[in-house]
């Protein structure tokens, strides 16, 4: 066998389209309330997700944005701006309207990539 012929695994074509997104161009907001620009990318793993969830489920809200900040927020070349060890400043010493802003405009925006997708797959379906 030649080795043209070979199937890609489903498995491999999900971790192939996962890692063109995760790799892909980053978004930005700007927050001049703390004279910065966060950038943030267009999905996260499940694992990070996950923990967010699961913190909204319990009605930890606020944590939950917090987590949100902390796992999503990035700088320019696609560092974490936030380590675990923010939390409890960012819980206790962070403006909540900005934070809440802030959080709500990188779920946004991801959601707004999600619909576009999922709206570009519909038309394709139809066509």
């Amino acid at each position: 066998m030649d080795g043209t012929n070979q199937t890609v695994r489903p498995i491999e074509k999900i971790t192939g389209h996962f890692r063109n997104k995760i790799t892909g161009q980053m978004k930005s907001i700007q927050v001049p309330e703390w004279d910065m620009e966060i950038y943030f990318k267009e999905v996260n793993t499940l694992t990070e997700e996950s923990k967010m969830l699961s913190l909204a489920q319990q009605g930890k809200t606020i944590e939950a944005l917090v987590e949100t900040l902390i796992t999503k927020a990035r700088d320019k070349d696609g560092n974490k701006i936030f380590r675990p060890a923010d939390k409890v400043t960012l819980m206790n010493e962070a403006d909540p309207n900005v934070v809440i802003r802030v959080t709500g405009e990188i779920n946004s925006a991801n959601a707004d990539s999600n619909m576009e997708i999922a709206e570009k797959n519909l038309e394709e379906i139809q066509i």
